[in-house]
């Protein structure tokens, strides 16, 4: 069987009627009968019950029909489906991303890509910056909005944009926004208020990942401590931001976070500038060289596009 088959039957089952059928299908009724022959042998049940004044369809046709009509509609559909599917406009997208981008950079760029690929759909995974090494080199993942540096030993497979630089933020416990020299820092909102001194906090514990996480984005926060001669006393560790600034808002500690965290209004926390000049924080998109599909291409270009520079930072593409 075909799909010519499959057209000259839903033609005979419309028409009800061998005649007219071929005179829609521009062929002669004896190939028509052939063919519709040949779709019953191969199914192995007739479809039709032929009388010399009618043509009724069989239990079986009248099942049958709307199944065929399906199939003959999915397959009309293929052109435009493959279209799409070369153009980068259908299809499925998976994106591992850092928590610190549900703060920052991913809501517009998901944003921008839906507006312009409305037909992609999107599966998303949060995971650190070494799991989603990993989701990648695996195939679970296509891309990951992620914290460099890309490990040395998948250099050759993965690529990586840059997408966004930002200072650092320490993130407070209300109340404790006092700075040595008197000034009253803390806010009751959680919003970023005046500059403070790393060094006016050096006491308070520190609350911060493991280093295995993301150990540049560790280093970083320790070389901030190191370039004022400071040794910072470590509190709590946590995997994800969000747990971060909640250790922070429980008194238990400090935390230095990327400035998008000032996004995340939890009560009890209050983000402030420092007055120190800060190492920048960077998140990029990382993905397989190799492995480029038309959707992946669109994503890239759109990130290129929505990539921004908040105030202080500074931004390579």
């Amino acid at each position: 069987m075909d799909l010519r088959q499959f057209r000259y039957f839903v033609a005979v089952a419309e028409e009800r009627h061998f005649g007219r059928a071929a005179q829609r299908l521009s062929m002669t009724q004896p190939p028509l009968s052939q063919q519709i022959r040949a779709l019953e042998a191969s199914l192995g049940a007739p479809l039709f019950v032929r009388t010399n004044r009618s043509v009724e369809l069989t239990a079986v046709g009248r099942q049958l029909l709307p199944e065929v009509r399906r199939i003959l509609a999915d397959a009309d559909a293929l052109p435009a489906l493959a279209q799409g599917l070369a153009h980068g406009e259908v299809g499925t997208l998976s994106l591992g991303f850092v928590s610190t981008a549900d703060y920052g950079i991913l809501p517009p760029l998901l944003r921008e890509f839906g507006e312009r690929y409305p037909r992609v759909r999107l599966q998303l995974l949060e995971a650190t910056s070494d799991v989603q090494v990993e989701a990648l080199m695996d195939g679970r993942i296509d891309a990951g909005l992620f914290i460099p540096p890309v490990p040395a030993r998948y250099a050759n497979e993965l690529s990586y944009l840059p997408i966004i630089r930002e200072p650092l933020m320490l993130a407070l416990p209300a109340g404790r926004g006092s700075t040595q020299d008197g000034a009253d820092t803390d806010t009751s909102h959680g919003g970023p208020g005046a500059p403070v001194s790393l060094a006016d906090f050096a006491d308070e514990p520190l609350v911060i990942f493991p280093r295995r996480v993301a150990p540049a984005f560790y280093d970083i926060i320790m070389g901030c401590y190191a370039a004022l001669g400071l040794t910072p006393r470590v509190g709590q560790e946590a995997i994800q931001m969000q747990t971060i600034v909640s250790l922070v808002s429980a008194g238990m500690g400090v935390a230095l976070v990327p400035q998008s965290l000032c996004h995340l209004r939890r009560t009890g926390v209050t983000y402030r500038a420092l007055r120190e000049t800060s190492a920048l924080i960077e998140t990029g998109l990382l993905w397989r060289t190799a492995e480029v599909t038309p959707v992946l291409e669109g994503f890239l270009e759109t990130a290129r596009g929505v990539a921004h520079t908040p105030p202080g930072a500074t931004l390579e593409t």
